[in-house]
């Protein structure tokens, strides 16, 4: 750590201008405690398990633990400590602020993901989706500062709201639960369409045999009717999607096998009795369409 800790003090010595322009150019905070030490490892010297070190010592001594908690979470995902990082959040989450708390369960969300934890995703997003139902997102504002890439934007309620009904519909789509994804990707395609999500409602389609449907969807993103159809690799799944369609052949009618006309009651009515005797009489209803008609109840947008 003797050695990190001179590492740390790469700025000193130098001009304020000079200083003013290393923290600009590497975009690390000034000062010398915990958590800036832990940023100088993160970014500067490429070293996350010191900075991980660094990061623990900065929430026990209360040095701006917002940030420190999640970006130690993000560190330990990136070294394959998703599930140490899980503990953290909800171990110290109680600490950060209030505003800090949304941040936070978009980093758990991405290290459920991680993990393969798929039914504490979707609880989660289905909390956050409940949370602006109630209109208590964003806290309580019509849009916040995002950032990615070090670049901040403005993101919107709405495209929030599409954003994590899409990680929800992919999230159901891992439990092989294609027709609850279906119903959440139309609905984020009805707030804020991308190409993105067209191609995941049309695999949905695929996957429960509606070709017709999926053809369609996927036609959109090619003829360039959504936002983000010019992005290659959006294009290139539609296509491969597509081409997936186009293999699958319908199965020859029942009349063309059997030759027999099916409007003939006589011959309706003869097969009805013979699929009976097959198996014994049960409810056409199979629990998954229980399952999504409450769904379709819950669903807060």
């Amino acid at each position: 750590m003797e050695g990190s800790s001179k590492r740390n003090t790469a700025c000193y010595g130098k001009t304020e201008k000079e200083k003013d322009l290393f923290h600009v150019i590497h975009k690390v905070p000034c000062g010398d405690g915990p958590y800036v030490k832990a940023k100088h490892a993160q970014l500067v010297h490429k070293d996350p398990e010191t900075a991980i070190v660094w990061f623990w010592k900065a929430i026990n001594a209360g040095d701006r633990v917002d940030s420190a908690l999640k970006d130690m979470a993000v560190v330990m995902k990136q070294v394959d400590r998703a599930e140490e990082a899980i503990e953290a959040i909800r171990s110290f989450r109680s600490r950060c602020s209030k505003q800090a708390q949304e941040s936070l369960d978009n980093v758990l969300i991405d290290l459920y993901k991680k993990c393969g934890k798929v039914e504490e995703q979707i609880d989660l997003l289905k909390r956050k989706l409940r949370l602006i139902y109630q209109g208590e997102a964003f806290n309580g504002k019509p849009t916040k500062t995002a950032r990615s890439h070090g670049k901040k934007f403005q993101v919107s309620v709405k495209q929030e709201t599409s954003r994590l009904l899409g990680n929800l519909g992919w999230a159901y789509m891992q439990k092989s639960n294609f027709l609850a994804a279906e119903v959440v990707y139309q609905k984020a395609q009805m707030i804020d369409p991308d190409a993105n999500k067209a191609c995941n409602l049309g695999l949905c389609l695929i996957k429960q045999s509606r070709y017709d449907e999926a053809r369609l969807v996927l036609q959109n993103v090619l003829e360039g009717k959504l936002p983000g159809s010019e992005d290659f690799k959006s294009r290139k799944r539609a296509e491969e999607l597509l081409m997936e369609v186009e293999t699958r052949q319908p199965l020859p009618e029942l009349t063309e096998i059997l030759g027999f006309d099916l409007d003939d009651d006589d011959f309706v009515k003869g097969l009805e009795k013979m699929m009976s005797e097959w198996a014994p009489s049960r409810s056409k209803r199979l629990p998954i369409f229980e399952q999504i008609s409450s769904f379709r109840d819950r669903i807060a947008c």
